[in-house]
């Protein structure tokens, strides 16, 4: 088989695994619903098609405050009531499957034109994984909500649809179930498809006049009463409302201050936010100019219940940042905010509670109003510049590496990537190690086991070690303060110098300590462990908690924020000792590797004077911090990496030479040039050079016996990441 035949085997095996991944989300989505007891699925959807629902009760839609919808989604909605009563919701659960499986495979197709074969071919399965995963579809399979109806209505009367009027009249019925997405109507006739603005807006209004017509009182109470729905709902503030309006009412804002905020905002975002969709959609990016449109719909909406938010993720398709390191920023970013909860993507912490309620909001207006896509015209539309790659050492073994394309950048990552993937790394971890609980009498089992191999092994110092220190109050007051002071800031101070002195070695070190910290998951999952300070009759005392009551089986309100038995491995210890083995490895003086052993042999002494964990733990986090260098040295290949053809070896690698952290490999390998040529000095570009025209240290190597003002070569290995 030729080589084209095995690169489309290849491909064909790609799209075969990202059409099953698909699959299983979407069966997975239904099964998560469907094995729900009855009274506990589709709860929104009971509010108005259960027995007492509002559209079984005389009287008006909005008498008990629970339906928010159009008077016009009321009268349409009626005749599906029984669809989703019938077989306990099953005919409506896989109707909404249907609707999300139309989605994405619509998005797919209305991808702009330049993308190729292959891309178009992956795009399907891709959406269709990326909706089933995102918070709007999982809200809508498990409260039984119609909000993805707009949506599609939407976006088969701009991509499915041919001619002027038809498509005007799906989005104008998509405008009658929302209002907001009577923005499209604008959009229609800036691009030049006037008649279909026009049927939009006809649409519209003839739905909303039938409303009336059957429902006045209905019609009167949404459009006036409630001010077009802006009162409606239990609780408007609520982190579901992620429009403006409910933004503002979350600040505290209400009355006439909070409306006329709200209407003076909309009118801000609305022409700004149309302008752009304008652009891209007169670029050629159609797509991306409705996602925009959307976004702009969702910030000014009365309710943009988290469920209405899809615009957002269809905003993916927009290609931001000129370099290929920095491509994949806003998909990381728009997937997370889509799929994770903002408590997991920023940290709890009063200053960034605004953020962190609104995060939603914040990004849709980033994306209409702000976000610099780029345009099909731009040069780095489908070739941004290249991220250059260092050679890596060849290994002593013939299969290492084995993830080959495991690539060692020579520049710094792009820094947000980097804190996202952080931020969100810890806050899973966080997660699974307090739902990886075990149960108290597992835990105190395995305690007994440790406690009895150590006994055996002549090793069991912790309740002598812990006695001793608070005997002595200087020494508990100086454990307890390292214990709860050092676990997280020396790690992440590690990481910050490596990123900006050595970012070479900063994705080595990072790895190992991501590997590092999973193993110790499965650890803390498949072995609970009782450390000392909770085993019942052995005396220890807890020096940072406190006395703690053995008898409860929750041991106080800290149980809810940690798993008590996440013990061994320890992590503590083996967060340290991987800080103390990258130190030692990179820092150039002695006295500096010295220092870094420290930070361990201090973190143990604290671990086992405060009762926290046993001898037996701090192995075990040492094993775990060992097999992470391990996995990294076997998938990714050796730290060091090759040095350029000719040029010198560094002899002191830690040293002057190796500020990138490349031992003398890859010296005089060039960041990547800004404006994406060839990467020769600019006048401007200070960055790199001083205004003398001297090239800054900056952490390049320019090795020990490189003259002044050497020209550098050309980069070891370039390759272009198209986004």
């Amino acid at each position: 088989m030729g080589t084209a035949g095995v690169a489309g085997a290849g491909f064909g095996r790609v799209r075969v695994v990202l059409w099953l991944l698909a699959g299983v989300l979407a069966i997975r989505q239904a099964a998560a619903v469907l094995r729900l007891p009855p009274g506990e699925r589709l709860t929104d959807l009971e509010t108005w098609v259960g027995d007492n629902g509002v559209l079984h009760v005389a009287g008006s839609l909005y008498e008990t405050g629970k339906f928010t919808g159009t008077p016009f989604a009321g009268l349409v909605l009626r005749p599906l009531a029984r669809s989703a009563e019938q077989s306990l919701g099953i005919a409506w659960t896989f109707g909404t499957l249907l609707l999300v499986v139309a989605l994405g495979l619509v998005a797919a197709r209305a991808l702009p034109g330049r993308v190729s074969r292959r891309t178009g071919l992956l795009a399907a399965p891709v959406a269709i994984s990326l909706l089933m995963l995102s918070l709007p579809v999982r809200n809508s399979f498990h409260l039984g909500q119609t909000s993805i109806i707009p949506v599609l209505l939407v976006l088969v009367g701009c991509f499915v649809v041919r001619g002027q009027r038809a498509p005007g009249v799906l989005i104008g019925v998509g405008a009658a179930l929302q209002p907001a997405m009577l923005l499209f109507a604008p959009l229609l006739w800036l691009t030049g498809r006037k008649n279909a603005a026009v049927s939009t807006a006809g649409t519209f209004v003839l739905g909303t006049a039938l409303a009336w017509a059957a429902l006045p009182n209905d019609s009167w109470a949404y459009w006036v009463h409630h001010v077009a729905g802006a009162g409606l709902g239990d609780s408007p503030d609520s982190l579901a409302n992620q429009s403006l309006h409910g933004a503002l009412l979350r600040l505290g804002l209400t009355g006439p201050l909070e409306v006329v905020l709200f209407v003076l905002l909309a009118v801000a975002v609305v022409p700004l936010g149309l302008r752009r969709a304008v652009r891209y959609a007169r670029d050629g990016q159609l797509l991306l100019a409705v996602a925009l449109t959307g976004c702009v719909a969702v910030a000014v909406s009365p309710a943009a219940w988290q469920h209405q938010l899809l615009w957002l993720l269809l905003a993916v398709v927009g290609r931001v940042g000129t370099r290929a390191r920095d491509r994949m920023v806003w998909p990381v970013l728009v997937v997370l905010t889509m799929t994770l909860p903002g408590k997991m993507l920023l940290p709890s912490m009063a200053l960034l509670a605004p953020i962190r309620e609104n995060v939603t909001l914040i990004a849709a207006l980033a994306a209409a109003c702000g976000v610099p896509f780029l345009l099909r015209t731009s040069p780095y539309f489908d070739k941004p510049v290249p991220t250059e790659y260092a050679r890596p050492v060849p290994a002593r073994w013939n299969r290492v590496p084995l993830a080959p394309f495991w690539r060692r950048l020579v520049s710094r990552p792009n820094l947000l990537l980097e804190l996202l993937v952080i931020r969100v790394g810890y806050a899973v971890y966080s997660q699974i190690r307090l739902v990886a609980t075990g149960g108290r009498a597992a835990a105190e089992e395995h305690g007994r086991q440790i406690h009895g191999i150590e006994k055996a092994l002549g090793i069991d110092i912790e309740r002598w070690a812990n006695h001793a220190v608070v005997e002595m109050k200087w020494a508990e007051s100086f454990f307890n303060f390292y214990y709860t002071s050092f676990h997280f800031a020396v790690p992440l101070t590690i990481l910050g110098v490596l990123y900006v002195r050595r970012p070479a070695d900063y994705r080595w070190a990072r790895s190992s300590l991501g590997f590092a910290t999973v193993l110790a998951l499965i650890g803390f999952w498949f072995y609970p462990l009782a450390p000392p300070r909770l085993m019942p009759g052995l005396g220890f005392i807890d020096t940072v908690h406190g006395p703690q009551d053995l008898a409860n089986p929750d041991y106080g309100a800290m149980t809810a924020v940690t798993n008590q038995y996440a013990a061994m491995p320890s992590l503590h210890f083996g967060w340290s000792l991987w800080c103390g083995v990258v130190v030692v490895v990179l820092a150039p003086k002695l006295w500096m590797k010295l220092l870094g052993l420290l930070h361990p042999l201090f973190t143990v002494c604290a671990i086992i004077a405060t009762a926290n964990h046993w001898v037996l733990d701090a192995v075990g986090g040492a094993a775990v911090v060992g097999a992470g260098f391990a996995l990294t040295y076997v998938l990714a290949g050796p730290r060091k990496l090759m040095p350029e053809a000719g040029e010198k070896q560094d002899p002191f690698p830690l040293g002057k030479g190796a500020a990138l952290g490349l031992d003398g490999a890859v010296g005089g390998a060039r960041q990547e040039a800004p404006d994406g040529d060839s990467g020769e000095r600019r006048d401007g570009d200070k960055d790199r050079y001083g205004d003398s025209g001297e090239r800054r240290d900056e952490g390049l190597n320019e090795g020990p016996d490189a003259p002044a003002g050497t020209e550098r070569k050309k980069p070891v290995f370039t390759e272009s990441e198209h986004g």
